[in-house]
């Protein structure tokens, strides 16, 4: 039995999504008349109480498709040092949008609001940088799936207005968030003016983000997605996987977020071990004693068919997932335990 928890991007469609995907009504995206499309698009601009929504191949030109929405080039955005439109979308900021990013040293990739007010250029200062835009990330990837609290959120939107920025959201994982602190997705369209949400992490699509936000900012979208080449045709047939998961794979992340809790705790008692971050989520990063060799540890699980992330800085990263099940979950758990005999110290 393979078990790869590298990401929860890893999944596969099941059967009943596969059988709802072949019978979705399709036409032409970029003429508007894909009913699918339209269809996925008018849930979650509801969902969220949002104006409008449209759908993305990929979380990263959403997110960039904000971004150039939001800012002119030349100006800049503050974010989490961890954040992901900083990390891993290619330098796209800068390349996309001509924007620098000023980064904030938070607390597990998130950020307060007393941060923000400290990062913010004084407007009148013509020597630095315009900032115009906040971006947050929720829950954060490289901060281990953590949650903001949305009391939190409520005061950077309060910063946020008083110095006229755009507040956009990277929710790639928001679904998560919404599991794990029994928010709900209209507590987030109040308070944003863009949002990005994934479907093919946690919800299992094989492919597509959606772009959720106000009317003023999504007037502009459709362009920017033509520019970014995210103009698609007949894609309702993978609307229709997210419209499925919508439906069906939003409550089962709980599954996720225990076993994950479970295999941090196992990892925890391991003397292979030293650190173990908070576990919010389906994310679970640790670190591994400093005598014991990253490479050989890696190597040791990769022949054990067992595959997890290098994130660097000595991080490990384990994602668990739709396809990562009950049976794998077992045996993952006895062979961490095993595992303190081949490492011992």
């Amino acid at each position: 039995m393979k078990i790869d928890v590298r990401s929860d991007t890893l999944t596969k469609p099941t059967p009943a999504m596969l059988e709802y995907m072949m019978k979705a009504k399709v036409g032409d995206d970029v003429y508007k008349e894909d009913p699918t499309v339209n269809a996925l698009e008018s849930k979650l601009a509801r969902m969220f109480n949002m104006d409008s929504a449209l759908y993305f191949p990929t979380g990263s030109m959403a997110n960039q498709a904000a971004i150039k929405m939001h800012t002119q080039p030349g100006e800049q955005l503050i974010t989490d040092q961890y954040a992901h439109v900083f990390n891993y979308e290619g330098g796209g900021v800068s390349f996309n949008s001509g924007v620098s990013c000023k980064l904030i040293k938070g607390n597990r990739g998130m950020i307060t609001a007393s941060q923000v007010v400290e990062a913010i250029n004084p407007p009148d200062f013509y020597h630095s940088p315009l900032t115009s835009l906040v971006c947050l990330e929720n829950t954060t990837n490289k901060g281990g799936g953590a949650c903001y609290d949305l009391e939190e959120i409520k005061k950077i939107k309060q910063v946020c207005d008083k110095n006229d920025l755009g507040l956009h959201l990277d929710g790639a994982r928001l679904w998560n968030a919404l599991v794990a602190t029994g928010t709900k997705a209209g507590d987030y369209g109040s308070l944003f003016d863009t949002i990005s949400v994934c479907l093919s992490k946690g919800l299992g699509a094989p492919m597509g983000s959606v772009l959720i936000g106000k009317k003023a900012y999504m007037d502009k979208a459709m362009r920017i997605r033509k520019v970014l080449g995210g103009g698609m045709r007949q894609m309702g047939y993978m609307a229709a996987a997210g419209l499925y998961a919508l439906d069906h794979h939003i409550d089962r992340m709980e599954e996720d977020h225990k076993r994950a809790q479970e295999l941090g705790e196992i990892l925890k008692n391991c003397d292979y071990v030293s650190t173990v971050e908070p576990v919010d989520t389906n994310i679970l990063i640790f670190n591994l004693h400093q005598d014991v060799n990253q490479s050989v540890f890696i190597k040791t699980l990769e022949k054990n068919k067992i595959f997890l992330s290098d994130m660097g800085q000595g991080k490990l990263r384990i994602v668990t997932h739709l396809d990562y099940t009950k049976e794998a979950h077992s045996r993952f758990c006895d062979y961490l335990v095993k595992l303190k005999t081949i490492f011992k110290l």
